[in-house]
């Protein structure tokens, strides 16, 4: 009867911990409500994959062992790349980018608020970290998780653990790790700011063409960005065709709920505890808060420099929002001129900023690709 009790008897401190992270994951998901749809399958599938022997990761049959069914989803979805292309399609398929085309000027945002990216990078050199890692933590201020897990899965899977739970989390808890920073750089004066939103109608050919001469500009300009890019395309290309609705709803729902369940669950293959429990874990989570924190800083900045030279301001919250966290940095952006001023409404601007920040915070993986390749 000893083998009733290997478990017990095998179950080490280290993997406790990691069961006790597990369990966090899941209480952020379930109580907190933070990023719950990755959250709660990564916290589940933590405390599969560190449960002693367990059969997770490998198990053994007629004495052959053979990879468990976490480690086959991580290698049939995470190190060939899929599960983040795939659900690159369901976000394109749910992304709306008429707000964009009526503020064409907020697109520089979404491209200055990557530059935490680039810094933190630089950062992450200078404590030791090589190239390829350097630029798996920097990704993490994208603020977007797929980008975050294709750049890491190809340059440092092995630090693919950390930088998931780091970017996911922090994704989650931009409503309070913008309000600071943007109230250290504007003044009350510059938070009131208004704008104007007029709607205009966009035809359905601008609507069709601007995936289709996104992802030839950014393919020839960065050919290694085309699989991230292409895909997201294609999938807004979806949306916007008007041909395919069945397939245009099926990536926003179906596809985006079964990748997101498999992707999860995948990544929980690299959170055992002698990956996870390592000094680098913590240097890895410090520097992708400071990635989020820059990329806020220099968006703010950035709209601030413009207003130097423009006659209609721009209220510089509008930079903030120029992060992938979508539509959760607009909302702050808005939230906190409501509480300036109630008058002031900018939701609409910021969304702008914000949906082509999904487009800058690709390139911006695709670029890493390009330049380390």
């Amino acid at each position: 009867m000893g083998f009733i009790f290997e478990g017990i008897a095998s179950i080490t401190i280290q993997q406790g911990v990691m069961i006790s992270l597990g369990l966090l994951l899941i209480y952020l998901a379930v109580v907190k409500e933070y990023e719950p749809a990755l959250l709660l399958p990564m916290g589940f599938g933590t405390i599969l994959v560190n449960i002693p022997l367990t059969s997770a990761l490998t198990q053994i049959v007629a004495g052959v062992s053979h990879p468990g069914a976490l480690s086959l989803l991580f290698d049939i979805g995470i190190s060939t790349e899929l599960f983040p292309l795939l659900i690159f399609i369901a976000v394109g398929a749910m992304i709306d980018f008429t707000p964009l085309f009526q503020s064409p000027l907020t697109a520089l945002f979404g491209f200055t608020a990557q530059a935490g990216i680039f810094l933190t990078m630089g950062l992450a050199l200078l404590f030791g970290f090589n190239l390829n890692e350097a630029a798996s933590i920097g990704i993490i201020g994208a603020a977007d998780g797929p980008t975050s897990i294709y750049v890491s899965s190809r340059f440092a899977p092995h630090l693919l653990g950390p930088i998931s739970v780091a970017a996911y989390s922090y994704m989650a808890l931009v409503p309070l790790i913008q309000p600071p920073v943007i109230k250290l750089l504007t003044t009350s004066e510059e938070r009131r700011i208004p704008m104007t939103y007029t709607e205009k109608p966009v035809s359905k050919t601008v609507k069709v063409l601007f995936p289709l001469a996104v992802t030839l500009g950014a393919g020839i300009l960065a050919p290694a960005s085309v699989s991230l890019i292409g895909f997201l395309m294609f999938g807004n290309l979806l949306r916007e065709s008007g041909v395919v609705d069945r397939l245009a709803k099926g990536a926003q729902n179906e596809l985006a709920n079964i990748v997101t369940i498999l992707l999860g669950l995948g990544i929980s293959a690299t959170l055992t505890a002698d990956r996870f429990l390592q000094p680098s874990t913590l240097a890895i989570l410090a520097m992708g808060l400071v990635a989020f924190i820059l990329d806020t800083a220099v968006g703010v900045l950035s709209a601030r420099f413009m207003n130097r030279f423009l006659s209609r301001k721009i209220n510089p919250m509008i930079g903030a929002a120029g992060i992938s966290a979508f539509p959760m940095a607009a909302r702050v952006a808005q939230r906190m001129a409501y509480n300036e001023d109630k008058n002031v409404f900018i939701l609409m601007p910021a969304v702008a900023a914000n949906v082509s920040g999904q487009i800058g915070s690709v390139f911006a993986g695709g670029l890493l690709l390009a330049l380390l390749g």
